[in-house]
Parts: C-alpha cells; sequence; structure tokens
C-alpha cells in the first residue's frame, strides 16, 4: 500500500487556543481537507506534519478537553 500524499503547500493553519503567547507549546492544525487534519508544531513550520482521521483528531481534542489527555 501507497503512503497517501498531501499537497499542503497552500493549506491555511491556525494556531491551537491554548498554545501561549510566549512562543511555547504551539500547535496548529489545517482545516483545508474534509477527511484529514494536518498538525505541525509552529515553531517548526518546515518541519514534519502528523496526518490524523477527521475521527481519530475529534477523538483527541475532546479527550483534551475532557482532561483525560494533558
Amino acid at each position: 500500500m501507497r503512503p497517501r500524499v498531501l499537497d499542503l503547500s497552500s493549506v491555511t493553519w491556525r494556531k491551537s487556543s491554548y498554545s501561549n503567547t510566549s512562543g511555547g507549546d504551539c500547535l496548529e492544525v489545517s482545516d483545508d481537507h474534509p477527511t484529514t487534519a494536518p498538525v505541525r508544531d509552529s515553531k517548526n513550520p518546515h518541519g514534519p506534519v502528523l496526518l490524523f482521521t477527521d475521527p481519530a483528531w475529534a477523538a483527541f481534542v475532546g479527550a483534551v478537553g475532557r482532561g483525560v489527555l494533558v
């Protein structure tokens, strides 16, 4: 099975509302792909991107919101 390739060169990134203003712990996600949530470290915008399926990303965000993952 070939890995899935997404063109992320023109996506719009948004910073997590939990990111602080001093530059630490910054996570960015793109909403430009309907079935995938690309996530990156805003301090390293040209670094690796993690790709989550929408259900996996929703489960992760929900768990963080409930305090299950900190």
